[in-house]
């Protein structure tokens, strides 16, 4: 195999490889891990979520329906979201402009497994919480 020049592309050709060989590890060439650090911030998952949940929306629009974020905040996940191809922005020729943000279909896609998430937490967060409190305990004991 030719080695590629860039290191997105030999990441992405050891990506290839692994499926292709079914090595099924969290490698740092594994593409479940890649989907893992897609959503690492807490925001972005947050985002995806209510664009599913609500539709297409406004940046303030979002801000209000999210509360607790910031508008800096919000467009650091609009960006990144964007840049992973998980929504679109679309703008509109309007005085003045408008611009919205809505799912593509890897974002839509991408709401089942975060649903399954959110009914782990749902089970298991008294069980998270408590084990943090015995480790607390334990080490200021």
């Amino acid at each position: 195999m030719e080695k590629p020049s860039c290191p997105r592309d030999a990441a992405r050709a050891d990506a290839a490889h692994a499926a292709d060989t079914g090595d099924t590890a969290y490698t740092a060439d594994c593409h479940a891990r890649i989907a893992f650090e897609v959503l690492a911030n807490r925001w972005d998952s947050v985002v995806v979520y209510t664009l599913g949940a609500c539709g297409p929306m406004r940046p303030r629009a979002l801000v209000a329906r999210i509360g607790g974020i910031s508008p800096k905040v919000l467009n650091d996940a609009l960006r990144r979201l964007e840049y992973n191809g998980l929504i679109e922005r679309r703008t509109y020729a309007e005085a003045p402009p408008r611009v919205d943000y809505a799912l593509t279909e890897a974002g839509t896609a991408l709401l089942v497994p975060m649903r399954a998430m959110g009914a782990w937490a749902k089970r298991h967060t008294d069980d998270v919480l408590a084990a943090q409190d015995r480790f607390e305990a334990r080490r200021h004991a």
